[in-house]
């Protein structure tokens, strides 16, 4: 029996909070990280990293890398939504990939590259995912593997033309 995947995943779904407002009148970059965040979590339900099975395994995952690209700005009340695809994994970690799209106008507003790795929460050192997620991940990175690559996958960071002293 397979599962029917989602290419990309869209499920995360947010608003832009007072709080989260600048000086600028815009959200502030650091909340870029906090509503990432909480889409990953949306995610990792769907790749299977639930909280019962983080309890049962006595594991969670652990964020050791982040780049985000800030592409057009978002003010408080917008609406936000959220998608994500898994880009690639091993035993032990995983790098995926989301957007943040204005809920209503539609305008990819930013996106951010992660690794994550999975840990033991015994050891708090990093561990092998069980086996009986290794295959749920396989099916999902095929299924997302076909999508297009965004440009922002892998881009380093360059400033041209800036002029030296």
């Amino acid at each position: 029996m397979s599962i029917e995947i989602p290419a990309p995943f869209a499920g995360g779904r947010d608003v832009v909070r007072p709080e989260w407002i600048d000086y600028n009148g815009h959200m502030n970059v650091g909340y870029y990280q906090v509503v990432f965040d909480l889409a990953a979590d949306v995610f990792f339900d769907f790749l299977g990293l639930t909280q019962d099975f983080r309890k049962k395994h006595g594991s969670t995952t652990f964020a050791l890398e982040a780049h985000a690209n800030f592409l057009r700005e978002v003010k408080q009340g917008d609406p936000l939504r959220f998608e994500a695809r898994l880009v690639d994994f091993d035993p032990k970690r995983i790098h995926f990939y989301q957007e943040m799209f204005h809920g209503t106008e539609g305008y990819l507003a930013a996106s951010q590259e992660s690794l994550s790795s999975h840990v033991s929460m015994e050891t708090r050192r990093t561990s092998p995912f069980p086996e009986e997620l290794l295959g749920r991940l396989a099916a999902i990175k095929a299924a997302h593997s076909k999508l297009p690559r965004p440009w922002q996958l892998g881009h380093v960071i360059q400033a041209t033309g800036l002029k030296r002293p």
